[in-house]
């Protein structure tokens, strides 16, 4: 695991290299036909990378993106309309038959389907109209780490070039050199803060929210630790009734609108006697963790669970595991 997370600077360089033409050839056919249903069809860590993929989308797009409950599709065979809709897959290994099976059926019913998959001669390489690799390399780990980066790059590039806009695909070539200094950034902090919790709160808002969500999963993929991803503003509902003293939080405060609130929520449950773990750029004088940036905060997500990655790998042999083997998973999941 600890390996492929810092070698995920060297794929996304191979990503960007390849694959130019058809992303414009891509962006070219959105910009032309008429998508008034976006959804996305992922699984796991790729659902994460769908939730990053859904917010560009409705923030630089203003098109309304929904995850699609791929059991509709393949358990209770709803006829839903295809007609005008674009659907997005990303995985990894391309094998889920709750991820083609869809897929299969958009494309047929005359939608646009694109696919973001590592495994180009998977069966959902083989369904979707638009196949793009995440040049990713061979992914041991049952964790996934540098193809749930190199999703989230695919992702930017696809709304880039839908978007047509040469500022975003410029901030996309410098991630190379952003991901391997995220990878040096040192968080043992958080390990020491982490070792002997049993439980977790990961939050996050706005564009920073799918790396919460991602966090949380890694924390309990391998380090075996109940850990659950909020938003900033979720947590004022329910969730809060489980805040007490000494309740442990880890917030990533991203650049962006959200960033003030979140910065004041890890104020507020500091004074409610929690532990915080404040993840946040370095400009923010009151954090605990350094967040790295990226040229724009649009990708500040790519890189900030790159410093997560490293982390969590560590952690987990802190906690006496083998994040390279997590109870009960395996790396390919077959779900229907």
């Amino acid at each position: 695991m600890l390996n492929e997370a810092c070698a995920a600077a060297d794929f996304v360089a191979r990503q960007l290299a390849q694959d130019g033409e058809r992303y414009a050839e891509l962006g070219r056919t959105l910009r032309r036909t008429p998508c008034s249903t976006v959804l996305t069809v992922a699984r796991g860590s790729s659902d994460h990378a769908a939730n990053y993929c859904a917010y560009l989308i409705m923030a630089r797009l203003g098109r309304i993106v929904a995850s699609l409950p791929m059991s509709l599709v393949t358990l209770n065979k709803a006829p839903l309309i295809t007609r005008d809709t674009l659907a997005i897959a990303i995985s990894q290994s391309g094998q889920s038959p709750d991820v083609v099976e869809p897929i299969r059926y958009f494309r047929a019913g005359g939608a646009t389907t694109v696919a973001l998959v590592n495994d180009t001669d998977s069966p959902l390489a083989a369904s979707a109209e638009w196949t793009m690799p995440l040049h990713a390399g061979a992914e041991l780990s049952v964790a996934a780490t540098k193809s749930f980066i190199a999703s989230m790059v695919a992702a930017a590039r696809m709304t880039a070039h839908w978007q047509n806009d040469a500022e975003l695909l410029e901030a996309l070539e410098t991630l190379p050199q952003a991901l391997h200094a995220a990878s040096q950034y040192d968080w043992s902090a958080a390990i020491e803060f982490l070792t002997p919790a049993r439980d977790i709160m990961v939050i996050g808002r706005g564009i920073g929210f799918p790396i919460a969500l991602e966090a949380a999963l890694k924390l309990k993929e391998t380090s075996a630790m109940q850990a659950e991803a909020f938003s900033g503003a979720e947590l004022r509902h329910g969730p809060m009734a489980l805040i007490g003293a000494g309740y442990p939080l880890l917030v990533f405060a991203s650049r962006g609108p959200a960033q003030a609130g979140l910065l004041k929520l890890a104020a507020e449950m500091r004074q409610h006697g929690a532990r915080v773990m404040l993840a946040a750029p370095s400009e923010i004088a009151e954090r605990d963790l350094t967040l790295p940036t990226a040229s724009t905060p649009d990708l500040d997500p790519i890189v900030a669970i790159q410093a997560f990655y490293v982390m969590a790998a560590k952690l987990a042999v802190a906690r006496g595991l083998d994040p390279d083997h997590p109870r009960h998973l395996s790396k390919i999941t077959r779900t229907s």
